[in-house]
C-alpha cells in the first residue's frame, strides 16, 4: 500500500531510518542528504540483513522489495533506493540491470560494466553524443506496510574512456548536462548535491518537512 507524501509522514517517520543497503559509500551519501533533519540512519549491515532478491523489472519494484524487507525484518522505519543508468542509445540499458552488467560471479566488476557500455553502443553504430540519464527512485516503508515513493532523474551523456576514481559504479562514464566533469572526476560531495539521488532526496525531504 502506498502512503501520500506529507501527511504525519515525519512524526511517523521518528529519529531512527534503517537504510536497506550494503553499499557503504551509498549509506554515507544518503546520510549526509539527511543530515539536517536530525535522523539517525544506520545501514542493513549493522542490522545484520541479508540483501534481498531484487526481482523487479523497474526500479520502483526492487526498492519496494528491499525497503519492506528491512522494515518487516527490524520494526524500523525503512528506506531504499534502486537506481541506475539508462542509455538512450543502448534502448535505455542497462537500465534496472545496472548492477548486474557490474557481476563476475565473484563481485561487481564497474571497469567491466562501463567498457560493456562503450562496446554495445560502438557495436550498435550509435553516433555521439551518447545521451543518458541517471535514475533513482526511493521508497519510505513504515512497519505498518504503507509506502511513499520518491523518484529523480538527471540527464547527461556517456563519455569514453572514463575519467576519474571519485564516486562509485559507472560515474567516471558519466558528464551531467552542463557540466565538463564526469561524477567520477567531480567532488564526491558537491555531486552528491545534484545527483539523481539527490532529485529523489529532495522529494523526501521536502514532504518530511511539510508533515
Amino acid at each position: 500500500m502506498t502512503g501520500a507524501p506529507g501527511a504525519g509522514l515525519r512524526a511517523r517517520l521518528g529519529d531512527r531510518l534503517l537504510v536497506a543497503t550494503h553499499n557503504r559509500g551509498k549509506l554515507e551519501e544518503i546520510a549526509d542528504l539527511l543530515g539536517d533533519l536530525g535522523i539517525t540512519v544506520t545501514g542493513a549491515a549493522e542490522a545484520g540483513l541479508p540483501e534481498p532478491a531484487e526481482t523487479g523489472t523497474t526500479f520502483v519494484e526492487n526498492a519496494r522489495i528491499k525497503a519492506h524487507a528491512a522494515a518487516a525484518a527490524t520494526g524500523l522505519p525503512a528506506l531504499a533506493d534502486d537506481s541506475g543508468l539508462e542509455v538512450a542509445g543502448l534502448d535505455g540499458a542497462p537500465g534496472v540491470y545496472t548492477a548486474d552488467w557490474a557481476e563476475t560471479g565473484t563481485g561487481r566488476d564497474f571497469g567491466m560494466a562501463m567498457a560493456r557500455v562503450w562496446r554495445e553502443l560502438l557495436a550498435r553504430g550509435t553516433p555521439e553524443p551518447w545521451l543518458a540519464r541517471f535514475c533513482c527512485t526511493l521508497v519510505l516503508a513504515l512497519p505498518d506496510g504503507t509506502d511513499t515513493v520518491f523518484p529523480g532523474h538527471v540527464a547527461g551523456r556517456i563519455v569514453w574512456p572514463g575519467r576519474g576514481d571519485q564516486g562509485h559504479g559507472y560515474d567516471p562514464i558519466f558528464v551531467l548536462d552542463g557540466h565538463d566533469q564526469t561524477f567520477g572526476e567531480m567532488d564526491r560531495w558537491a555531486k552528491n548535491r545534484m545527483s539523481h539521488r539527490a532529485r529523489a532526496f529532495a522529494g523526501l525531504v521536502d514532504a518530511l518537512a511539510r508533515a
